[in-house]
């Protein structure tokens, strides 16, 4: 298990930081101290998790943070643009193709719109069911994100791409739109499953997969081997650097109000990842 470090542990870095020294430990660490780095991992999932003021973090879990994004950005996209990037990969896009991630207001739905489209997506494809926040997307750069108050899903998608359909979807929503965002798939298409924020059951029409010659997968990050995470570590920084991808956050708690944090991302629903600052 992760384990905070001990005072004493917490003194000599910061000794060592102030020297310009790097830090010398049995992990081999090549990062020198006052390096700005972000992590992502198991942390919260199988160890401890990050709601904390110091965490030991494994050497491989860690980035370098670009230049242009601020500490607050950086806490909040770890995990949402690695998740993107390797959903993305294993579905196999390719610049041309047409993608489909439903919620843009949230973290994996707005990375995989924000990446499908910096890497040559025909059509970069989002939803949401607020108004408020279709046209909050659309002052963001977001031009293709359907207002599902508004107009159905695979109506959507239908406008959107002259009746062609979705080579790829990925949803991190499930119930009723993984049902609906797979009758959208076009010959050959794949849906990846990664999330149930709005329910774990869900009914599908089994010809959208049968006449389409579609399918469906599933994904989890933490199954993937360390190599897909370094390829897209690389790609992500590359992206951010240039301010191909930016990521938004919809609002800032203290640590020690993680409690209202917690309630404000379920109540409010907010277009963004919700962030605690120590």
């Amino acid at each position: 298990m992760s384990t905070q470090f001990c005072p004493e542990d917490i003194r000599e870095r910061k000794r060592l930081w102030s020297s310009g020294q790097k830090e010398q430990d049995a992990n081999g660490s090549d990062f020198s101290f006052g390096t700005r780095v972000m992590f992502t991992g198991p942390y919260g999932v199988s160890e401890d998790g990050a709601y904390s003021e110091y965490l030991a973090v494994r050497k491989e879990n860690l980035s370098l943070i670009p230049a242009n994004i601020d500490d607050v950005s950086a806490a909040g996209l770890p995990v949402a643009y690695l998740t993107a990037h390797m959903a993305l990969s294993l579905a196999g896009f390719q610049a041309g193709k047409t993608v489909l991630a439903p919620a843009i207001g949230g973290s994996v739905g707005n990375a995989v719109t924000q990446l499908a489209k910096a890497l040559g997506a025909r059509h970069a494809i989002s939803t949401t069911t607020s108004h408020a926040k279709a046209e909050h997307a659309k002052t963001l750069g977001f031009d293709e994100v359907i207002d599902l108050s508004t107009e159905k899903l695979g109506e959507g998608v239908r406008r959107i791409t002259g009746g062609y359909g979705s080579d790829i979807v990925i949803d991190a929503i499930g119930g009723d739109i993984l049902s609906d965002a797979l009758g959208t798939l076009a010959m050959g298409g794949s849906l990846t499953t990664l999330g149930y924020a709005a329910g774990r059951k869900s009914t599908i029409d089994v010809t959208d997969i049968i006449w389409k010659r579609a399918s469906i997968k599933s994904f989890s990050l933490f199954a993937q081997p360390p190599e897909m995470w370094k390829t897209a570590w690389t790609a992500i920084y590359s992206l951010l650097e240039t301010g191909a991808i930016k990521p938004i956050v919809a609002r800032i708690f203290a640590l020690e109000d993680a409690a209202e944090a917690l309630r404000y991302q379920i109540e409010s629903r907010p277009f963004g990842r919700v962030v605690l600052k120590i």
